[in-house]
């Protein structure tokens, strides 16, 4: 396993860490195994990709404690030097765990192997984000075809919530910032690391094939001896989420109206592949809460879209959207994000693909 050497790095991380740790208690600590792979993740779904990928070869557990938000938490240190004692971390990537980022930054000369599952994807595919989420961050939005988020803000009271300007007055505030416009975005865009790049990948099947085939293939560089099994056991996980895209095209394609109003820009890549329109109340980040005046947009869309139902998730604040709820009579509907676990989903022995059931079902109801 990895040497103690690696636990003064983690501890000078830590040093660089404070004041930013989490009160989440610690994951329950693995029994290790010398002849299998000790594997930490962030999220849920790498966890159960490399779980059903490595099978009884790879221990596999997740950092983060049930229902927490992945867009808030941080590790505590008993957790830290767990993972330093593992065999391979992964993380997501593309700005969805900072501390991994400071992680990898300070482990990636030691024995432990970090991987970043998102590593093979193409920055181009992956914006998932269109002008409707962000439609009620622009006070002259036509609420038809949302472009005018670009060519029509008025660039004095949004020239921070406007992730899809046209770049030719603000192109240091949005996707491309060095961050040192930092103080104009302290209203929107605190944290936000990454403009318009959306990181909840795993929402779409087929991202998540190159995911989990990110993960088959470093489970077998670090134990080729059962690369037969590895890549059987991916072939059918592929089989499963490839079956789950054809369930979400057959039922998107059935519907006509797909607006649907959701707690947090979680959903992109369902716009992009299955042509759903998400109107987000918090941005990719679930801490990028909607000003008064988008807080009001977002209901005067709603009204004139007549949205049924407000869309809350399993680990977000619920607050605004229950406010926007009252609004506007709307009924509770409850996609699961997938990103962790809640308590109940560990008692109810959920996985991935019952979740993602259970929002085809959710679908399904809320959509006309």
């Amino acid at each position: 396993m990895i040497k103690k050497a690696l636990v003064p790095s983690i501890l000078s991380l830590l040093v660089m860490a404070a004041g930013c740790q989490s009160t989440t208690s610690a994951p329950p600590e693995i029994n290790h195994d010398n002849d299998t792979i000790q594997i930490y993740t962030t999220l849920y779904p790498l966890a159960f990709f490399a779980s059903q990928i490595g099978g009884k070869h790879v221990e596999v557990e997740t950092i983060m404690a049930p229902g927490t938000d992945s867009h808030t938490f941080e590790p505590t240190t008993k957790q830290m030097i767990e993972v330093a004692e593992s065999d391979l971390f992964i993380y997501n990537g593309y700005g969805m765990e900072p501390y991994a980022d400071k992680m990898s930054e300070s482990l990636q000369s030691e024995e432990i192997v970090l991987l970043e599952a998102t590593k093979d994807l193409d920055i181009d595919e992956m914006t998932g984000i269109t002008d409707e989420d962000h439609a009620a961050e622009d006070e002259h939005s036509d609420h038809e075809d949302h472009a005018t988020e670009d060519e029509h803000s008025d660039h004095e009271d949004h020239a921070t919530e406007d992730e899809h300007s046209d770049h030719e007055d603000h192109a240091t505030e949005d996707e491309h910032s060095d961050h040192e416009e930092d103080t104009q975005h302290e209203d929107e865009h605190e944290g936000h690391h990454h403009g318009d790049v959306d990181s909840h990948i795993w929402i779409d099947p087929n991202y998540s094939v190159q995911l989990a085939e990110t993960i088959k293939n470093q489970l077998i560089t670090m134990k080729p001896e059962m690369s037969g099994e590895f890549e059987e056991n991916f072939e059918t996980l592929k089989t499963r989420l490839v079956d789950l895209d054809q369930k979400f095209t057959t039922l998107l394609e059935s519907k006509e109206s797909k607006e649907l109003l959701v707690s947090h820009a979680a959903f992109g890549y369902w716009e992009s592949r299955y042509g759903i329109e998400q109107i987000a109340i918090s941005g990719i980040s679930s801490t990028e809460e909607p000003s008064q005046k988008q807080l009001a947009d977002i209901i005067k869309l709603a009204q004139e879209h007549d949205i049924q139902y407000v869309v809350f998730e399993q680990n977000v604040s619920a607050k605004i959207g229950e406010i926007i709820q009252n609004e506007i009579g709307a009924e509770a509907a409850y996609l699961h994000n997938l990103s962790v676990l809640t308590e109940e989903d560990i008692q109810n022995n959920e996985d991935f693909f019952t979740l993602m059931e259970k929002n085809l079902n959710t679908l399904d109801t809320i959509l006309k």
